[in-house]
C-alpha cells in the first residue's frame, strides 16, 4: 500500500481527536416509533454479497468471511462474483479470477473440468450462503480476441478488458457450456437447491471501456444463448439479468424490449447503482472525504424509472446486483479513505432505506441490494480496498449488516425530526444538517429501532441528542421491559479505531490480533430494564455523527 495513502487514511481518522476540526454542541432529535402501526413485512434486501476474486471464497479469510455472511441469515444469503469461467489455474489477483472450466484439446474438441468452480460453490454451500451466478467470463479458448488474456490492473492503472471480454467465436460452443455446467450443477446440488439460485449473464455490458468488447446486439446474442441453455439443463431455473452499470443510458429499456420480443425467460431484472465520493481541500490545507449518496440514489432511480415503464416487466422482483459508494472495490486513495471507518457504516445504514423508498414509490418489487464487498487476500490490515472484513477482522460496516440481519418480522410506522427526505438527497446531498432516520420492525414479542446519524463530509459534527417515544407497547410490554443497546460508532463495534490506538502496527502480534477481533464484535453499550407507562416508554440517548445504534425492547424474563 503507499505510503502517503496510509498517512492519509490516518490522518483524516485523526483529525477530531488533535483539534483540527472543532466539535460543536449537540443538537436535539425527537423519534417516535407506533408499536402498532405496521407498514407490511419487513423486506431483507441487504442479504446479497459480491467480489470481482472468485477464488478469494476458498482462501482463508474468504472462507471465514463468508461464515460470518452465511449466519446473518443462513441460507438466505446471496454471493455474486465475477471469474467463474475464466481461463487460469485458480491464482487470484486483484479484479481477477479464474477457474479453468473450459479448454479445447488439439483437435477444438471442448474440455470441461468444474473443479475449482465446484470448490468455490462447496465453499458457499457449506458456510449457508447461496450462488447468484453470474455466468461469465469469456474461455480464452473461446473468445474472438484471446491474446492478450488476462489484464494487468493494479490499483491506479492497467487496461482492464483484454481476452477475457470478448464476446465467442461460436455462440453454440458458449451455449454447450452453459448447459453442461448448470446440469453438472443440478446433478451436484440437487434440483431443488440450484432452482432457489439466480442466473445472469456477465457483468455491465454497457461499459465497452471495462467489461464488455462487443455491441449490444452480441450482449443480447450472448444472454440469449446462456438464458436458453440454463433452462434447457433446469426448466424451472430462476434466470434474469442484465446486471447492467447505472449509466444513466437506455440499456435496459433495449434490454426489455428485446427479451419480450424474442420471448427470453425473465424472471428477474438487474442493474448496478453506485455513489461518487470525492476528496475536498479546505483553506487550511485539510482534506475531507465528501461523499455522494445523491448520485447512488439518481442511478438507481433512473434503472427504476425504466423498468417501470413496461407494464408486464415491471412486476418481475428486481436486484441492485451492485449497490456500492462508488465503483472500484480494488482502487485505493484519498477519495476511498472513507471504507475502513464509520463514514461507511452509517453510508450504508442510510442508503438502503433511501433505495428501498424509492423503488416504493415507483411500485418496484426491489428483492435485493447487493454490496459489492468481501475482503481482499493477503493484504496489508485496513489496506483501503471497500470490503466487510480486513485480514479476517469485521470492519464497521460489517456490524451495520449484523444490525440488518437482527430486524425481523413486521415492519413499524417511525419519525424523526433530523430525517431529510429522500428527494432532499437525490437534489443536494447530505452537505448541510446531517440525516439522522429511523426504521423500526416488530417480530413477535421484540421492537428494534435502528437509528443512525449520517452526513456526506467525513469532518466532525455535533452529537444527535435523541428522545425517542415508542408508542402503543403489546400488553407484554406494557409495563417492564429489557434494553439491549447496540451501537457502531468510532469507539464500538470498531477495529479501525483499535488498530489506529495501538500504533497501525504493519504487523499484529497474536495478542494484537485477538484485541482487533475483540474490539471488531457488535457492541452492546447499553443493557438495561425500562418502565413503560401506559403502553409507552421514553428513552433519552446521544448519537454521534457517523453512528448508528440498534435498540432492541423485549420482554423482562426476571
Amino acid at each position: 500500500m503507499n505510503n502517503l495513502f496510509l498517512k492519509f487514511l490516518i490522518l483524516t481518522s485523526l483529525c477530531s481527536a488533535t483539534g483540527i476540526f472543532a466539535e460543536p454542541a449537540s443538537f436535539p432529535v425527537t423519534i417516535k416509533v407506533d408499536a402498532n402501526k405496521s407498514q407490511g413485512a419487513i423486506n431483507p434486501v441487504w442479504r446479497f454479497f459480491g467480489a470481482d476474486e472468485a477464488n478469494y471464497a476458498t482462501m482463508k479469510d474468504g472462507r471465514t468471511t463468508l461464515s460470518k455472511l452465511g449466519a446473518l441469515s443462513p441460507d438466505k444469503v446471496y454471493f455474486r462474483t465475477h471469474n467463474l469461467l475464466t481461463t487460469g489455474d485458480g491464482t487470484a489477483a486483484l479484479k481477477w479470477g479464474s477457474t479453468n472450466a473450459y479448454t479445447e484439446d488439439a483437435n477444438g474438441n471442448p474440455i470441461y473440468d468444474w473443479e475449482i468452480v465446484d470448490r468455490i460453490f462447496d465453499t458457499y454451500r457449506e458456510r449457508g450462503v447461496r450462488p447468484y451466478v453470474e455466468i461469465g467470463f469469456m474461455p480464452e479458448a473461446l473468445s474472438v480476441k484471446p491474446i492478450p488474456y488476462q489484464h494487468e490492473f493494479r490499483p491506479g492503472s492497467g487496461n482492464i478488458r483484454t481476452g477475457w471480454a470478448y464476446p465467442p467465436k461460436d455462440y453454440g460452443r458458449w451455449e454447450e457450456l452453459v448447459y453442461q455446467w448448470v446440469r453438472h450443477c443440478v446433478e451436484r446440488y440437487g434440483r431443488e437447491e440450484v432452482a432457489t439460485w439466480y442466473w445472469q449473464t456477465w457483468n455491465e455490458p454497457n461499459l465497452p471501456q471495462y467489461y464488455w468488447g462487443g455491441t449490444q446486439e452480441e450482449f443480447f446474442k450472448l444472454h440469449d444463448a446462456a438464458m436458453r441453455a440454463v433452462r434447457r439443463a433446469l426448466p424451472e431455473a430462476r434466470v434474469g439479468g442484465p446486471d447492467i452499470a447505472g449509466a444513466g443510458d437506455d440499456f435496459m429499456t433495449k434490454f426489455i424490449q428485446h427479451v419480450k420480443k424474442n420471448n427470453i425467460p425473465t424472471d428477474f431484472l438487474s442493474f448496478h447503482a453506485k455513489g461518487a465520493p470525492t476528496t475536498i481541500t479546505q483553506e487550511s490545507g485539510h482534506s475531507f472525504v465528501q461523499m455522494g449518496l445523491n448520485t447512488h440514489l439518481k442511478a438507481a432511480n433512473h434503472e427504476f424509472s425504466q423498468i417501470a415503464q413496461d407494464p408486464e416487466l415491471r412486476n418481475k422482483p428486481v436486484i441492485i446486483g451492485e449497490s456500492d459508494p462508488e465503483g472500484c472495490a480494488a482502487c485505493q486513495g484519498p477519495a476511498n479513505a472513507y471504507r475502513n471507518g464509520t463514514l461507511y457504516s452509517s453510508y450504508t445504514a442510510a442508503s438502503f432505506p433511501r433505495l428501498q423508498q424509492l423503488a416504493e414509490r415507483q411500485r418496484i418489487k426491489l428483492e435485493g441490494i447487493l454490496s459489492w464487498s468481501f475482503e481482499f487476500e493477503d493484504q496489508p490490515y485496513f489496506a483501503g480496498f471497500r470490503q466487510l472484513t480486513s485480514a479476517g477482522i469485521d470492519l464497521p460496516v460489517m456490524n451495520t449488516f449484523k444490525m440488518f440481519a437482527k430486524m425481523r418480522g413486521q415492519k413499524l410506522a417511525a419519525t424523526s425530526t433530523a430525517q431529510l427526505s429522500t428527494d432532499e438527497i437525490m437534489a443536494n446531498g447530505v452537505r448541510d444538517n446531517a440525516d439522522v432516520g429511523v426504521s423500526a420492525s416488530s417480530d413477535k414479542d421484540k421492537i428494534y429501532v435502528l437509528v443512525w446519524h449520517y452526513h456526506d463530509q467525513d469532518i466532525p459534527g455535533p452529537d444527535a441528542d435523541i428522545q425517542l417515544t415508542v408508542n402503543h407497547l403489546p400488553s407484554n410490554l406494557s409495563k417492564q421491559l429489557k434494553l439491549t443497546h447496540y451501537r457502531v460508532d468510532k469507539e464500538f463495534s470498531n477495529s479501525y479505531t483499535a488498530w489506529i490506538k495501538m500504533g497501525s502496527p504493519i504487523a499484529p502480534s497474536n495478542s494484537q490480533r485477538a484485541e482487533l477481533i475483540k474490539a471488531s464484535e457488535l457492541a452492546v453499550i447499553n443493557d438495561k430494564m425500562l418502565a413503560a407507562n401506559k403502553g409507552v416508554v421514553n428513552l433519552r440517548f446521544k448519537l454521534p455523527r457517523q453512528g448508528v445504534s440498534l435498540l432492541l425492547l423485549e420482554p423482562n424474563q426476571n
